[in-house]
C-alpha cells in the first residue's frame, strides 16, 4: 500500500535525543485545513442551541474537531535519515507499507 502525505510539522525530539518527529497529513486533509471555513474569518466560532448540545460536543470543541478530521501521522527519524531526506514543511512524501512474508516454521 502506498499513500501520499504532506509534511505539516517538523519537531525536535521532546526528550532531547538525536531524533526528529515529522508530522504528516494526507493531501486531502491538508487541503481542507488550508481552505478558510468562512470568508469572514470566523471559523472557530461554534453555536449551540442548548446547554445539552454544548456538553455533548465539548470534547470535540476542546480538541479542535467539530467536523474536521485532524488526523496526523507522525514518524520518528534519526538525524542521519532526516538530513538524507532533506525534508521541509510543505513537501509531498509517499509512504509505502508492505507486510513481511512469514517464512520458515
Amino acid at each position: 500500500m502506498k499513500k501520499e502525505y504532506i509534511v505539516v510539522r517538523i519537531d525536535a525530539s521532546p526528550d532531547g535525543s538525536p531524533y526528529v518527529v515529522v508530522s504528516l497529513s494526507t493531501s486531502k486533509d491538508f487541503r481542507e485545513q488550508s481552505t478558510p471555513a468562512s470568508p469572514f474569518g470566523a471559523g472557530g466560532v461554534m453555536g449551540f442551541t442548548s446547554m445539552d448540545d454544548m456538553m455533548k460536543n465539548l470534547n470535540k470543541m476542546l480538541s479542535g474537531g467539530m467536523g474536521q478530521s485532524n488526523t496526523v501521522t507522525s514518524i520518528k527519524l534519526d538525524m542521519h535519515e532526516y538530513k538524507e531526506l532533506n525534508l521541509a514543511v510543505g513537501d509531498k512524501v509517499y509512504l509505502e507499507i508492505t507486510k513481511a512474508e512469514a517464512t520458515g516454521i
